[in-house]
């Protein structure tokens, strides 16, 4: 990794003290370093190695309720001085902005529990190229794929310090390593295409490669001879791969930016009944080994594991301090990313509470529907929740898989959708955002 002229914390401080010399009211900065290792192979050969490693900082200073934002990888003291000036004189000349500031340091989180974020040590080359070429070799053994179009793995590890002028300082250490890979079926001529892929912390804790190799080939298979629909009414089972979509869609709904500006479909809606009884949907940074773990938010402000929705009923914005300001309410923990840049709102291990029927279950209750698989070019009016996506899937009848479909739109409206909602129970925590399988019924489907 990077050597500083100094410590991470001493450098940050060093920097943070040169922008007040420099005539700032207030700044924070963020020091970042990762390194990596990415391998591709193709055809049963070694097609890349690709080694990284990155550093960089980023500045923020204020002037009152003026701000401005510069970062840079010159991490020298020549390099960083310069950065100051750069900023110091940004800020100066900026446009006030009246909900800018730091977090007040009465608010700041003062207990940083451990994360258990660590990946896997002393990764090489040789054994991620060795993980591609199985998985390659499993998905080329599923009949009917004739193809591996792209397989990949790769190894990373990272580390941050931060720190404010307010008196907040943290480090964040973390790791991951993942395999993917594109497969590609065929069947009278006709190609399908589909793709499987695991990233954890720990390399224990995912599928073998050889496991991912199949399911993407399995995946690319069932594809094959898909069935163009008329339009229709129906029901529709969003499965566990693309069901969180409709997640991050009620999450930019909620985001404290989209209410101040009164661009959501639910910003009259606190504290209502928007998804159907039963419905929860939790964010829990603390989560050992979790793709989006953090013990403070963007801003320096505690954090806990906070039920958006409970029983169907919404109860909180995601909040970071300016959209707080503008609102006329506290910041709640949910700010994105800021120190050495302007905070968004995030979230971090969100998921969206598993329900008590299987996804055949779900099939059984429903009849007769579509499974959708993969989704693509989603559409949304922030405004109404209108929603319209291209999708491909499996029809079923009689509760049973059927035949695969393609060229399908689905068209509703979120608000109806998130009331008639039913959550099966195969969620896995994959990632930052995850949810199980779920039943809309009586969806608008227009076919080709």
């Amino acid at each position: 990794m990077t050597k500083f002229y100094l410590p991470p914390a001493d450098l940050l401080n060093s920097v943070l003290e040169a922008c007040t010399r420099a005539g700032a009211s207030d700044a924070d900065a963020r020091l970042g370093v990762s390194e990596g290792v990415n391998v591709s192979v193709l055809d049963g050969k070694l097609e890349t190695i690709e080694r990284d490693e990155a550093a960089g900082l980023a500045l923020r200073c204020f002037f009152g309720q003026r701000q401005a934002s510069v970062s840079g990888s010159d991490l020298s003291k020549e390099g960083l001085e310069g950065l100051v000036e750069r900023c110091v004189a940004m800020a100066e000349a900026a446009p006030e902005d009246p909900y800018c500031g730091l977090a007040a340091a009465e608010d700041l989180a003062t207990d940083l529990p451990a994360l258990e974020l660590e990946g896997d040590e002393g990764e090489t080359a040789e054994r991620l190229e060795a993980e591609a070429l199985e998985a390659e070799a499993a998905a080329l053994g599923v009949s009917g794929v004739k193809q591996v179009a792209g397989c990949g793995t790769g190894w990373s590890r990272s580390e941050r310090w931060v720190a404010a002028t307010n008196g907040f300082a943290a480090h964040k250490a973390g790791g991951s390593s993942g395999v993917g890979l594109a497969a590609l079926a065929e069947q009278d001529g006709a190609m399908e295409r589909d793709f499987a892929s695991r990233t954890t912390r720990k390399r224990a804790d995912r599928l073998s490669p050889r496991e991912i190799g199949v399911l993407a080939g399995e995946r690319a298979v069932a594809r094959l001879g898909p069935t163009k629909m008329e339009s229709r009414t129906a029901h529709v089972i969003y499965d566990a791969r693309v069901s969180a979509s409709l997640i991050g869609a009620f999450i930019s709904a909620i985001s404290g930016p989209s209410i101040a500006r009164g661009v959501s479909f639910l910003k009259e809606r606190m504290g209502e009944q928007v998804f159907a009884k039963g419905v929860s949907i939790i964010d829990d940074p603390f989560r050992a080994k979790g793709m989006g773990g953090r013990n403070h938010d963007g801003e320096g402000l505690p954090v806990s594991r906070t039920a958006l929705v409970e029983d169907g009923v919404l109860k909180t914005w995601l909040l970071n301090g300016p959209s707080a300001r503008q609102l006329g309410l506290r910041p709640n923990g949910f700010g994105g990313m800021g120190f050495g840049d302007p905070p968004g709102v995030s979230t971090s291990n969100l998921y969206l509470e598993a329900g008590t029927k299987t996804q055949a279950q779900l099939r059984a209750d429903a009849g007769e529907g579509l499974l959708v698989t993969s989704m693509f070019g989603p559409s949304i009016n922030p405004n109404s929740g209108d929603y319209s996506v291209g999708v491909s899937g499996v029809w079923f009848e009689g509760g049973e898989l059927a035949y695969p479909v393609a060229e399908v739109t689905i068209a509703g409206d979120l608000p109806s959708m998130f009331a008639r909602m039913i959550c099966g129970n195969d969620v896995e925590f994959l990632g930052s955002r995850d949810a199980p399988s779920v039943l809309i019924e009586d969806m608008t489907l227009a076919g080709a």
